[in-house]
């Protein structure tokens, strides 16, 4: 009686692992699913592993054994590159030129999105398609009449230069990844608003944002990592020592007389990564949310 009772356990929870299963649509996960992805994640670590080891040696240690553990750790190998390479003023730099580029391209997007989304614009669908044409092509196209319009206007070696050019290049992929997410809201928030007398801005304020704050925080997200990390515009643009963001502080002090001293440059190097590395690991549920809650779909 007990091994019939047993077995029908165990035949009632293989049949509701299964149906689980129907019911995703997805394959059960064995040993050889979860090692592959450890391998994957051992194989995406291990250069940063190595990248933070390397950091904490000396330079004969390095030059004798790059991929060995420190005998000590030379933590004042941070503190030599924060200053040597001038860290302070480029992670400043970072700051406004991401925080300006974040804000205007949330700006530009979300009403462009709500436009094309909710609105009767003529010719929507045509500006769907150049959005997606011009989000495909390589940016290096652009430099050459960006940088003579720039020059005849001024805003070469600027700071704000540098962020309208931001905000031209994330704006197409914003607009298209929050149009998409605008597209599941229900309709019928906003035309309660409508009959209470809102108007399309009303609207767009106090009933569309609020419900698509994760696709929101998703672009400001994606815009903020891209212009943090971007680099050509950025080495084209700037020229001035003090207005340099922290990418092309670290490519300066890589170029400079400290081309020898691996050591600093991949101190440097990782204090350039760590703000990012704490941002995703920080805000990525958020990123995953906002971009599988859209989808570029319609």
């Amino acid at each position: 009686m007990g091994d019939l009772v047993a077995d029908t356990g165990v035949r009632s929870r293989k049949g509701r692992s299964q149906d689980a299963h129907l019911e995703t649509g997805l394959p059960p996960a064995g040993i050889g699913a979860y090692l592959t992805m450890t391998l994957l994640a051992l194989f995406a670590m291990g250069p940063i592993v190595l990248f933070i080891v390397n950091s904490l040696k000396t330079r004969p240690e390095l030059a004798d054994n790059p991929l060995g553990l420190p005998s000590q750790p030379q933590w004042s190998n941070f503190i030599n590159a924060w200053v040597d390479a001038n860290l302070s003023a480029g992670f400043l730099n970072s700051a406004l030129i991401v925080g300006g580029t974040v804000l205007g391209t949330c700006l530009v997007a979300s009403g462009a999105a709500y436009a094309m989304a909710r609105l009767q614009v003529p010719g929507s669908s045509g500006l769907l398609t150049y959005l997606i044409v011009t989000s495909s092509l390589p940016t290096q196209l652009f430099i050459t009449p960006i940088f003579y319009l720039w020059v005849s206007a001024h805003l070469y070696n600027t700071q704000i230069g540098l962020i309208i050019i931001y905000i031209g290049l994330f704006s197409p992929f914003a607009t298209l990844l929050l149009r998409s997410f605008l597209i599941t809201i229900p309709v019928e928030f906003e035309e309660a608003a409508r009959v209470d007398g809102a108007s399309d801005w009303q609207v767009l304020r106090h009933v569309v944002l609020p419900q698509s704050w994760s696709g929101i925080v998703s672009i400001a997200l994606v815009s903020g990592l891209a212009a943090y990390n971007e680099f050509l515009f950025a080495v084209t643009f700037l020229q001035d020592p003090e207005k340099l963001p922290v990418s092309i502080a670290l490519y300066s002090f890589r170029s400079s007389s400290y081309l020898q001293n691996q050591v600093l440059i991949n101190a440097a190097g990782v204090l350039m990564m760590v703000p990012v590395l704490i941002f995703f690991l920080l805000m990525q549920r958020r990123l995953v949310a906002g971009l599988t809650a859209g989808g570029l779909v319609g």
